[in-house]
């Protein structure tokens, strides 16, 4: 008897320790309700501070919780700084020289830390102001799932190898996509995000000099600033009708093969992808709701939970 009741108190404790773990690996809009009710508007604040200051900032900080993402999940691991024992991301090509927006985390994270101690990660604070920036743009809001933990690691090579690129065809962003849960459609609606922000002469120059899939006036526009060879950093707008303010324009450009990277024209080149980017390209509603949904679904890749990582301190390095 008394051996049944033990093992039925075996059995009892152990549903209740994975319903625990269970909880603790789901994400939830309100994990901070209690221990940091403050935190929404603390992010926010911040982040109109810094849209306001420069509006590329919306575009910048969306695009390192991108690269965040796609290497070994949410988990900050883009933020962490390169130190004498420690090799990060930063310097990984996707990111070096291009990822901006650090110190737009740290000034966010200074205010949380100071509002509630050793409490938020970096990861979700990285989470809500990609969100908040293309809100601050005019684009779409959503909810947020929180409770991830921040890495206490990262991984350049991961960042060379599974962050798409700007040259990549169709059928790789495709895999890229896949290999992280998303789909095809997750992939071109995500795309979108490049109706914001900037992208340097070498992403683009090969595309406006040797693709044959590209609009002659809007090549001879972007060769002016960027040039066969030279002129690496010069910049150029993702969406050249209005790359400051979150809408569905960019699809209209591939439309009209005006796609500034090759990556992005290859979502309308005859392939899987082009009744979509003609649907985004008239409805921008659609593209708002659908942008909306996969970005939650990005934002659930692989976070660390429960007891696994840490909250960090410091967003550039671990405790």
């Amino acid at each position: 008897m008394a051996s049944t009741t033990t093992t039925q108190l075996f059995l009892t404790l152990s549903l209740l320790s994975l319903l625990a773990y269970s909880a603790h690996a789901q994400l939830s809009t309100n994990f901070y309700a209690n221990t940091c009710p403050n935190l929404p508007t603390i992010v926010r604040n911040g982040m109109r501070q810094a849209v306001n200051r420069e509006r590329r900032l919306g575009a910048s900080i969306l695009r390192l919780f991108f690269h965040d993402c796609f290497v070994n999940g949410c988990d900050a691991s883009i933020l962490l700084d390169d130190t004498a024992t420690f090799t990060g991301e930063k310097n990984a090509a996707p990111n070096r020289n291009s990822a901006r927006g650090f110190e737009v985390i740290d000034s966010i994270k200074s205010q949380v830390e100071a509002s509630c101690n050793a409490t938020v990660s970096c990861a979700d604070i990285l989470a809500l102001a990609a969100r908040d920036g293309v809100v601050l743009l005019g684009g779409p809001t959503w909810n947020v799932p929180l409770g991830r933990r921040d890495a206490r690691t990262a991984s350049q090579s991961g960042a060379n190898s599974q962050i798409p690129g700007p040259s990549e065809n169709l059928s790789s962003l495709i895999s890229k996509f896949a290999a992280k849960g998303l789909s095809a459609r997750d992939m071109t609606v995500l795309s979108g995000a490049h109706t914001i922000g900037q992208a340097q002469c070498r992403t683009f120059r090969n595309r406006i000099y040797n693709d044959t899939n590209i609009d002659a006036n809007f090549a001879a526009t972007r060769r002016a600033n960027c040039p066969a060879t030279g002129g690496d950093a010069n910049l150029a707008p993702l969406d050249i009708q209005t790359p400051a303010r979150f809408d569905n324009n960019y699809y209209g450009n591939l439309v009209a093969r005006r796609g500034l990277l090759h990556s992005d024209q290859e979502l309308f080149n005859g392939g899987s992808q082009d009744s979509l980017v003609r649907s985004y390209s008239t409805d921008g509603t659609s593209f708002a709701r659908d942008f909306s949904a996969a970005m939650v679904r990005m934002g659930n890749i692989s976070p660390l939970t429960g007891t696994n990582g840490e909250i960090r301190l410091n967003c550039r390095r671990v405790n």
